[in-house]
């Protein structure tokens, strides 16, 4: 007769085994930008502080945060926008670079935000931002890091086509 499995004859020593490879097992960062556009069809931009390049609207999560919680957090205390979450358009896994692990990154649908919300943007005193504006596509190509253009437009194409894409440093994998 075999023995039980670890789980059934002994629950506490399989809690631990659990724990030990949670503590031993690679973790990922993972953010989420949102891709807002005004009526014109102009693309929400943002230049923080701590970098010499643009980027969406946005931000790295929180221990245990969900993509989506971290995009409505982050536009809340970055640019003072209730953002109550949208579609998902990409899922871009990032190599490593530089000092930088690995990571996720999701881009979400903001839809167009009316006169009344782009009045809304508020940008906190010496925060992370020293600037948002809305630009064409020629204008982000030229203000973003490659790879983050490549997503943004993978983001666009998919925001067109109604469907989600996953992406490997911007570009598109089949899946």
């Amino acid at each position: 007769m075999t023995e039980p499995p670890l789980y059934e004859r002994d629950p506490e020593a399989w809690q631990a085994h659990l724990a030990n490879g949670n503590r031993t097992q690679p973790r990922k960062r993972v953010g989420a930008d949102v891709l807002f556009r005004d009526k014109a069809g102009r693309i929400l931009l943002v230049d923080p502080s701590y970098k010499p390049d643009w980027d969406l609207p946005g931000g790295m999560a929180e221990a245990n945060e969900p993509p989506l919680e971290t995009a409505i957090r982050e536009l809340r205390e970055e640019l003072g926008l209730e953002y109550h979450g949208g579609r998902l358009l990409v899922v871009d896994w990032v190599a490593p670079h530089g000092p930088w692990d690995d990571s996720l990154m999701f881009v979400f649908d903001g839809g167009v935000l009316s006169a009344e919300d782009q009045a809304a943007i508020r940008l906190e005193e010496g925060g992370e931002l020293r600037e948002a504006r809305f630009v064409t596509d020629e204008e982000a190509k030229g203000l973003l890091r490659s790879y983050v253009w490549a997503r943004v437009e993978r983001a666009i194409s998919h925001l067109a086509s109604h469907s989600i894409g996953y992406l490997h440093n911007g570009i598109h994998r089949e899946h």
